[in-house]
């Protein structure tokens, strides 16, 4: 066995999980400490190829190759979102410009006559029962390995920022008593993810570090999605009964809205691009985002989203953002694989569509592209955004409704309505040249509310074109009704 613990002198942890700190939308921290960090400050204490002082590097790819570990850790930590602060910015030229008595800067630091403030957003301190966490492995290192290893964690001084001060130690045995009693196993039905190292990922750093030098601070690490590998655990808080239900793996965000009607063209452009990144970094893409030789039921591919502004009280139906959502049983590699794929896009250019893209990292607007909008709660009464096309030429009824919800993975409903035009406010209603695809035959479509015999949380999407992000449904928060 392979046990490194580690243990939070301070006895709290700050470490942003995701890179949103800086927005001042966290409201939780990462815990527990991924062990992607834990690796990530392996290799920066002593560096990789001719870098290394008192190792060879050899450790790194023998640590990166190894399964994701066993994390024994406190269960049910507090997050305390800390308050921003402003600090005094450094400036060049300062001197320079107090000789010449140029004028000063209007966002002046109050304590520090003439200098520059900046507002420094902390993020979320998460302090546990138990400050110990150990991340075990089922492997025999090598005494040479173990050796190298408890050289590098000696030469660790703190984990996520430089206020988490840590003691790490690397060992082959941690009795029982030692461990906290919280587990978190892997489980590709578990309830939450965590970065975990991936075989590579020393190669991917000495990219990024190459590219750091030539290129200076215009390189960052969200440059470089292939590094991030999220891992399903089995948190000790999870019930036993567990559905996959699939789920979203990459959140997108437009630089410029495009209008609600181009529905169809910016799916398409969405899933064009992500199969040509996907044959870029990867090489062929799996059948679950194409469809071509998928041996599953049509009904559990990938869906490409388009995200509209709907819902409130102004919205217009304006498309901000995108989502790639997988079916369940999908694979953890695949969806790692899928993820890098739709966050390296940079761009979707066609049919009239020319618009930047770039990941979402927690922004708190537009509303549309955040997650918590289409999944941040449970809920049986869901209305469409975009309209719905009929799975067969039949008439509409309860039982027909239940079939494609039922083909949607979601639970049977209790009743409907259905409408031509939009039902929510923002709703899009589209033309049928705006529906149905060049060359294939037209179906009907229509919009609808449903009532389900469950909740559930989103995205719904139902119909025959849920693939094309049409269908995709919003809530009705309990009490509220909708237009129409």
């Amino acid at each position: 066995m392979l046990a490194i613990s580690v243990e939070f002198l301070h006895g709290t942890f700050r470490g942003d999980p995701r890179g949103t700190a800086g927005t001042g939308g966290l409201l939780r921290g990462e815990w527990p400490p991924a062990p992607a960090r834990l690796f990530a400050a392996m290799v920066a204490s002593d560096g990789t190829r001719d870098r290394c002082r008192v190792t060879n590097g050899t450790e790194l790819g023998w640590l990166e190759q190894l399964p994701a570990p066993v994390i024994r850790a406190h269960g049910s930590a507090w997050h305390q979102p800390l308050r921003p602060r402003y600090v005094v910015r450094a400036e060049r030229g300062y001197a320079r410009r107090k000789r010449r008595g140029e004028k000063q800067k209007t966002s002046a630091h109050l304590e520090y006559i003439g200098r520059a403030g900046a507002e420094v957003r902390p993020g979320v301190r998460v302090t546990p029962r138990d400050p110990r966490v150990v991340y075990l492995w089922d492997a025999v290192p090598a005494p040479e390995i173990v050796s190298a290893l408890r050289r590098r964690a000696a030469r660790i001084g703190y984990l996520g920022t430089a206020d988490s001060p840590v003691r790490i130690r690397v060992q082959t045995t941690i009795p029982e008593s030692a461990m906290p009693a919280d587990v978190f196993v892997p489980d590709p039905q578990g309830d939450v993810e965590i970065c975990v190292p991936q075989k590579g990922d020393v190669g991917r750093w000495d990219r990024m570090y190459d590219d750091w030098m030539e290129r200076g601070p215009s390189v960052s690490r969200a440059q470089f999605p292939a590094l991030r590998h999220e891992a399903r655990y089995r948190s000790p808080n999870a019930g036993t009964a567990h559905v996959d239900r699939g789920g979203v793996v990459a959140w997108l965000r437009l630089e410029t809205a495009v209008s609600g009607r181009r529905v169809s063209t910016v799916t398409a452009l969405f899933k064009k691009a992500v199969l040509k990144a996907h044959q870029e970094l990867y090489g062929e893409p799996p059948p679950i985002l194409h469809g071509h030789g998928f041996e599953g039921r049509g009904y559990e591919l990938a869906r490409f989203l388009a995200l509209p502004d709907v819902g409130r009280r102004w919205s217009r139906g304006r498309i901000h953002g995108l989502a790639l959502w997988v079916p369940p049983g999908c694979d953890r590699a695949t969806r790692s694989r899928v993820r890098d794929a739709a966050n390296s896009l940079r761009r979707l250019w066609g049919g009239g569509v020319n618009v930047n893209v770039q990941p979402h990292v927690g922004e708190k607007r537009p509303v549309a592209v955040a997650p918590g909008r289409w999944t941040g709660r449970e809920g049986r009464h869901w209305v469409t955004a975009f309209p719905a096309v009929h799975e067969r030429r039949v008439p509409l009824d309860l039982d027909e409704v239940s079939r494609w919800c039922i083909h949607a993975g979601l639970p049977r409903p209790v009743a409907f309505r259905s409408s031509r035009s939009p039902l929510v406010s923002g709703g899009v209603d589209l033309a049928p040249v705006e529906v149905n695809r060049r060359g294939r035959p037209g179906r009907p479509y229509s919009h609808l509310e449903l009532w389900l015999a469950e909740p559930v949380r989103g995205p719904v999407v139902i119909g025959a074109a849920r693939q094309r992000g049409l269908g995709l449904c919003t809530d009705v928060p309990h009490g509220e009704v909708s237009h129409g």
